[in-house]
């Protein structure tokens, strides 16, 4: 009896413990940017993501959530279309950018990777200067007439990446010699240099550390004036921080989105809720 109760005891502090975080501020409505219809990812005759509908909108923060090996990453990379480069994954359902499908053979797959960003688990500088780590988006897709226009894209880009001040007089030193946390921020504004419609990132904090964690989260709140942000989490905590919607995955099926004060405080499917208690995952 006694360890029913401690059981008991313990899944109500998981719980309390979760819903005491604080979650992000919620913003007005804004427009859909993404929207997904029956969604179906297979790598070979595994079945990853099963019939995922959503519509994600623009200048927010929209978080995937849920235990690993659940879908979310797979489904994250179905929306630029990096699953392409798998030989066995195939995709089928209807992926909307803007109205357009992004999955129509005659749609350019260069110039979507440009509209749709992603910034990775681990941080990836190319083994070039910081300046032609930003620079090399817009030189590659004709967005700057003349150097002193590039030199404003990669100014902007690393203001907006809360990185100028850090690297300034340092901007021919490699990107490979930073630390982590700013290796991260550099990709960053790799991703916004191109001016995207979407930033895609997946787990972009959990290489780091609490400090440059922290700085990355911050730098999320401010891209999203701007940009369609969507994040896949390890951690129900950051999503808590830095989202205004959340979507649970599940064994490939999307269980529950919504508003993220309403998933984590008053979540609708039982599977979500065990997952936020504590229970699974």
């Amino acid at each position: 009896m006694q360890s029913v109760e401690k059981g008991l005891s313990m899944d109500m502090a998981t719980q309390n413990a979760s819903l005491a975080q604080p979650l992000a501020p919620a913003v007005a409505a804004p427009s859909t940017k993404v929207v997904a219809r029956d969604v179906n990812v297979y790598y070979g005759e595994k079945h990853a993501i099963k019939n995922v509908s959503i519509d994600i909108p623009d200048n927010s923060v929209t978080a995937f959530i849920g235990p690993s090996g659940c879908g979310k990453s797979t489904f994250l990379r179905s929306i630029n279309r990096m699953n392409d480069t798998i030989p066995i994954c195939r995709v089928n359902g209807r992926i909307e950018l803007e109205g357009q499908d992004i999955y129509d053979p005659r749609l350019d797959v260069v110039q979507l990777h440009a509209r749709v960003g992603m910034v990775f688990q681990k941080p990836n500088p190319f083994p070039k200067s910081i300046y032609e780590n930003v620079a090399y988006g817009p030189r590659i897709h004709g967005l700057a007439a003349s150097k002193t226009e590039l030199d404003e894209i990669v100014q902007t880009s690393l203001i907006k990446a809360g990185l100028f001040n850090e690297v300034k007089d340092r901007l021919n030193d490699t990107g490979t010699g930073l630390s982590g946390g700013q290796q991260q921020r550099l990709c960053i504004a790799r991703a916004i240099a191109v001016s995207p419609d979407v930033i895609l990132m997946d787990e972009p904090c959990s290489a780091l550390d609490p400090i440059a964690t922290a700085k990355v989260e911050e730098l999320i709140d401010e891209l999203r004036q701007n940009f369609c942000i969507i994040i896949v989490t390890h951690s129900m905590q950051q999503a808590a921080r830095v989202s205004q919607r959340t979507a649970f995955f599940h064994l490939g099926v999307l269980v529950e989105e919504g508003e993220t004060a309403q998933i984590f405080t008053n979540p609708q499917d039982k599977r979500t809720q065990d997952y936020i208690t504590g229970r699974f995952g």
